[in-house]
C-alpha cells in the first residue's frame, strides 16, 4: 500500500493525492491494518491539515530554491524556478542571486613611491545561480545569512585587492591609466571572490584622493600646459582667422574683379551685336535700294550660267564624236596599216630564220672546209719538214765526213749573203751627201771603198770564229786572181741619179781584181 502511494503521488496533482490517501486510509481502517497502515494515516491527516503551505515551492528569477532533506545525498539546487517539498523530512531555503552595489573605499594607502592617497571604487558583485558548481559553493559559505552580511564579505574582500593593486602602482598610472587599474582589481577579487560563489559584474574607478597636494601639483601642471595649449590655440585660431579673413577679402575682389570684367564682357558684347546688327540693317537697306540691279545681276548670272551649260553639253557631244571619229580611224589603220605590217613582220622573221639558217650551214660547210684545207697544209708542212730534216741529217752526215771541206763550202756560200747584208743599209737610203776635206777619195770611191774595208776585214772575222783562213785556202785552190766574186748589192742610188748616168767606173785594182759599180752591184 505504501509502495502505491508514493507512485501516485509521484504522477498526480496535490487535489488527487489528497482523494487518494483518504481512500486508503479508509481502506486500512477497515482493514484494521498494522502500523504501516496508521503511518499512511497520519501523513494524510496532517497533509489535510497544512494543504496550502506544502507540496510545489517556487520562486523568482532573482532568488535560488535549496531543497534538502530525504531522497537527497546533496542539496537540490533551482534557481528560478519550482520544486515539490516533503513537510518534514525535507527542508526548502532561498538564496538572494539580486546584483549588489559596493563601494569600496582605500584610505589612505601608499603607492609605490609612498605618496598616500585614497580610492573610492564601485563593484557590482552577484551569486552566480546559472553555474551549479558556484551556486553550492555560495550555498555552504552564505546559505542563512543576510544580503548585508554577505555584502559586507564582499565588499572586505575587493577592498583587501584594491589596496594591493594601489600598492604596486604609482599615482601617475592610477591616476592617468584608470582602466589599467580598474581591470587589475577586476581580475584579481574575480579569482578569489568566484571560489565563494559570487561573480565581480563590474568594478570601476570611482574617485582618487590625497591629503598631501600630490595630486593638485599634478593638475596645477597639467593646467599650465593646457592653459598654454589654450594660448597656443587661441593664436593659432586668431592667425587662422586673419588668413581666412584675408583669403576671403582676396576672394571678394577676385569675384569683384571677375563681376567687373563680366560687366565689360557684357558691354563689349552688347557692343559688337549692335555694330553687328547696324551692319544688317545698313545692308538691309542698302540691298533694298539696289535690289533691282541685284535682281538684274542674278539674272544676267544665271542666263550665263544656263549658256555655259548649253556649252558644255555642246563640247560633251564634240568629244564624243571625236572619240567616236578617233575609234574609227582606230579600227581604219588596225585593217589598213597594222594588219598588213605585222604579216610583213612575220613574213621578213621567217625569211631572216632561213636566211641565218642558211648562214649558220654555209658558216659550218666553210669551218669544214677550212679543216679540211688546215689538215692538208699541216699534211704538207709535215712532209715538208720531214723532207728537209732527212736533207739538214744528208748534210750533217756530208758534213760529218768532210768536216773542214764543208765548213768552207759553208762559208764560201754565205760570203755573198754577208756582203748583201753589209751593203744593205746603203740600198734604202734616198740620198746620200758626201763631205770630203780635200784628202784623200771622195765621192762614190770614197763609199766604195769603205765597203770593200769591211769585206776585207770579213776573212779575219770568219778565222777568229772558226779557225779557217779563207785567203789561204783561196789560194790553195788557186781560184782568187782567176775568179769574181759577186756581190749583190742592191744598191739603190738617190731618186736624182738615174741608173742610166751610172758609169762602169775603176775603182780600185787589187791582186787583179778589177772592182766597178755596174746595175746596183759591186763587181770584183
Amino acid at each position: 500500500m505504501k509502495k502505491i502511494f508514493v507512485w501516485n503521488c509521484a504522477l498526480h496533482s496535490a487535489s488527487d493525492v489528497v482523494s487518494d490517501c483518504c481512500a486508503h486510509a479508509h481502506i486500512g481502517v477497515g482493514r484494521k491494518a498494522g502500523l504501516p497502515d496508521i503511518i499512511s494515516i497520519t501523513i494524510v491527516i496532517t497533509r489535510q491539515k497544512d494543504e496550502m503551505t506544502w507540496g510545489f515551492v517556487t520562486c523568482g528569477p532573482n532568488e535560488a530554491l535549496v531543497v534538502s532533506g530525504c531522497c537527497y545525498n546533496k542539496p537540490l539546487l533551482v534557481p528560478g524556478g519550482r520544486a515539490f517539498v516533503w513537510p518534514n523530512i525535507q527542508c526548502v531555503q532561498r538564496i538572494s542571486l539580486n546584483t549588489m552595489t559596493l563601494q569600496v573605499e582605500s584610505p589612505t594607502v601608499y603607492t609605490s613611491q609612498g605618496v598616500p592617497i585614497s580610492v573610492t571604487g564601485i563593484a557590482q558583485v552577484k551569486i552566480q545561480g546559472q553555474n551549479e558548481e558556484m551556486l553550492l559553493a555560495a550555498c555552504e559559505q552564505f546559505l542563512g545569512k543576510s544580503e548585508t552580511e554577505i555584502q559586507h564579505i564582499a565588499l572586505v574582500t575587493l577592498e583587501g585587492h584594491q589596496r594591493a593593486i594601489m600598492g604596486s602602482m604609482t599615482v601617475e598610472e592610477i591616476y592617468k591609466d584608470r582602466k589599467k587599474f580598474s581591470k587589475q582589481v577586476f581580475e584579481v577579487a574575480s579569482s578569489d571572490l568566484v571560489n565563494m560563489g559570487i561573480t565581480v559584474v563590474s568594478y570601476t574607478l570611482k574617485d582618487i584622493r590625497d591629503e598631501e597636494g600630490y595630486l593638485k601639483s599634478l593638475g596645477m601642471a597639467r593646467t599650465a600646459e593646457v592653459k598654454r595649449d589654450a594660448r597656443i590655440g587661441e593664436a593659432e585660431a586668431r592667425k587662422d582667422a586673419q588668413i581666412k579673413e584675408a583669403i576671403a577679402e582676396e576672394e571678394r575682389m577676385a569675384s569683384r574683379f571677375l563681376n567687373d570684367t563680366e560687366i565689360a564682357k557684357a558691354q563689349r558684347d552688347f557692343e559688337l551685336k549692335k555694330a553687328a546688327y547696324d551692319v544688317e540693317v545698313q545692308t538691309k537697306k542698302a540691298e533694298a535700294e539696289f535690289a533691282y540691279e541685284l535682281q538684274a545681276a542674278k539674272t544676267k548670272q544665271r542666263i550665263k550660267e544656263e549658256q555655259m551649260q548649253i556649252l558644255v553639253v555642246e563640247r560633251t557631244q564634240e568629244i564624243l564624236v571625236q572619240d567616236q571619229e578617233i575609234q574609227r580611224k582606230e579600227r581604219e589603220l588596225e585593217a589598213t596599216v597594222r594588219r598588213p605590217a605585222e604579216a610583213e613582220k612575220f613574213r621578213l622573221e621567217k625569211l631572216a630564220e632561213a636566211n641565218g639558217n642558211r648562214v649558220i650551214l654555209e658558216a659550218e660547210a666553210e669551218a669544214e672546209s677550212l679543216r679540211v684545207r688546215g689538215e692538208a697544209e699541216a699534211f704538207a708542212i709535215e712532209a715538208k719538214a720531214r723532207a728537209e730534216a732527212e736533207q739538214m741529217i744528208k748534210k750533217a752526215e756530208a758534213w760529218k765526213e768532210y768536216k773542214d771541206a764543208a765548213m768552207i763550202d759553208m762559208l764560201l756560200d754565205t760570203l755573198p749573203k754577208i756582203a748583201a747584208e753589209v751593203a744593205a743599209p746603203l740600198s734604202q737610203a734616198k740620198k746620200i751627201t758626201m763631205v770630203s776635206s780635200g784628202q784623200g777619195d771622195v765621192g762614190a770611191s770614197k763609199l766604195t771603198g769603205e765597203v770593200l774595208s769591211i769585206m776585207i776585214k770579213v776573212p779575219e772575222v770568219v778565222k777568229g770564229l772558226t779557225g779557217v783562213d779563207l785567203v789561204k785556202v783561196s789560194i790553195m785552190l788557186g781560184s782568187i786572181p782567176k775568179r769574181l766574186l759577186y756581190i749583190h748589192y742592191c744598191f739603190q742610188p738617190s731618186p736624182s741619179t738615174p741608173h742610166e748616168d751610172i758609169k762602169y767606173t775603176p775603182l780600185e785594182t787589187f791582186d787583179g781584181i778589177f772592182v766597178h759599180i755596174s746595175n746596183n752591184t759591186l763587181v770584183f
